[in-house]
């Protein structure tokens, strides 16, 4: 069969270091085009991985016969802080299958809407959930699925690093330098390390969540900027939140940039009435993954092996956590689409559904109460 033709948008840091990486490794696709606002950076990404065409504006790059999928790669920026779901839209309007790193839109209502676009035009669509691909994680859930941990009870995860607890570190992402007038705390670690969390949960414990209460904190104020400059810094560097599960299991979320550790630094626990099952995603003493499981009978944790075919394409020793698990989303993504059946994990409609928990999680901190879900009745996640 031909190959699906990949069209790139955005050639920053992350596309570099997993997605162009993850789409040379997959042998049932190719990357025909890529485009980013510089021009320069866009040519220069293009001759690196061998990519035919490179394009600054996205729109000539969409509109192009011989693209099968869009990926869209791009960075929040000042002038334009809903450039993924503008891009997402106008890819699936088009006929396009895809690929969007998250968020989708910061309003899960907009996520769902663009989930049905697609499902009407008989798109599939992806997004950046990076950590569910992870072979520790598939393992896990498939121990899971098997029965390993029984009726589930408790779900605690935990995203923490220091990438950003000095406050001459600039968050680099412009868009996290709110207006210095701004009063209210904008939603940052909670929507961009939360997501894959929640995402976690949901897949584990296999139901949604009815309620959630939670914090969002600022606990480094001024940052300097890219430019220098001491700016007032009104983002959530730091959050948590309890909540429970639609079937009764409890959880606890954790994610933030200013504790100690290394990137990215997750860790996911499921207990449950027959086992307990540990993840730890670190790059830790040249390991990035590790993952260990107790029972009843034998209560000490013990680390066990995750066997090869939860690797990606091309593996090697040592590899990178960002290309060892990208590669594996993408290829399991080309994988979806070559199939033409129905299967089609971590999509728009997933997406909406860890959107919902943020936007109920802000609004629990900015309320200083429980807050109940689905939050529209009349929508229906499903």
């Amino acid at each position: 069969m031909d190959r699906i033709r990949v069209g790139v948008i955005g050639a920053g840091r992350w596309a570099k270091n997993a997605h162009l990486p993850g789409f040379s490794r997959s042998p049932l696709c190719e990357v025909t085009a890529i485009c980013d606002l510089n021009k320069e950076l866009a040519a220069s990404r293009a001759k690196e991985f061998n990519i035919p065409y490179a394009y600054s504006d996205y729109g000539e790059l969409i509109a192009r016969n011989d693209i099968d999928v869009i990926d869209v790669c791009t960075r929040r920026g000042p002038d334009d802080p809903d450039n993924h779901e503008k891009i997402a839209f106008l890819a699936v309007k088009s006929g396009k299958h895809c690929l969007c790193e998250k968020p989708v839109a910061h309003s899960y209502r907009r996520t769902w809407e663009a989930h049905l676009l697609a499902a009407r035009n008989g798109l599939k669509t992806k997004v950046g959930l990076t950590l569910r691909y992870a072979p520790a994680m598939i393992y896990m859930q498939d121990l899971i699925k098997s029965g390993f941990t029984g009726q589930p009870y408790i779900f605690n995860d935990y995203e923490q690093n220091s990438q950003f607890i000095s406050p001459n570190e600039p968050v680099t992402k412009a868009d996290l330098i709110p207006p210095n007038d701004l009063q209210e705390i904008e939603v940052s670690s909670l929507e961009g390390y939360g997501a894959p969390i929640i995402d976690l949960g949901m897949m584990f414990v296999g139901s949604a969540l009815s309620r959630v209460t939670g914090l969002l904190k600022n606990f480094v104020p001024y940052r300097t900027n890219a430019k220098g400059e001491k700016v007032r810094t009104n983002i959530d560097d730091g959050d948590l939140f309890i909540g429970e599960f639609k079937n009764g299991t409890l959880c606890s979320v954790q994610s933030n940039y200013v504790t100690v550790g290394n990137y990215p630094c997750l860790e996911a626990r499921l207990y449950g009435s027959q086992g307990a099952l540990i993840c730890r995603l670190v790059e830790e003493f040249g390991e990035a993954q590790t993952l260990h499981m107790a029972t009843p009978d034998s209560v000490e944790f013990k680390k066990i092996d995750i066997p090869d075919k939860y690797f990606p394409p091309g593996y090697y020793e040592g590899e990178p956590w960002p290309s060892m698990f990208y590669t594996n989303l993408l290829h399991n993504f080309m994988e979806e689409i070559k199939s033409g059946g129905s299967k089609n994990q971590g999509n728009f409609a997933q997406s909406a559904r860890v959107q919902e928990v943020i936007n109920a999680v802000e609004l629990s901190h900015r309320k200083s109460q429980w807050v109940n879900m689905p939050l529209d009745p009349e929508i229906s996640l499903e």
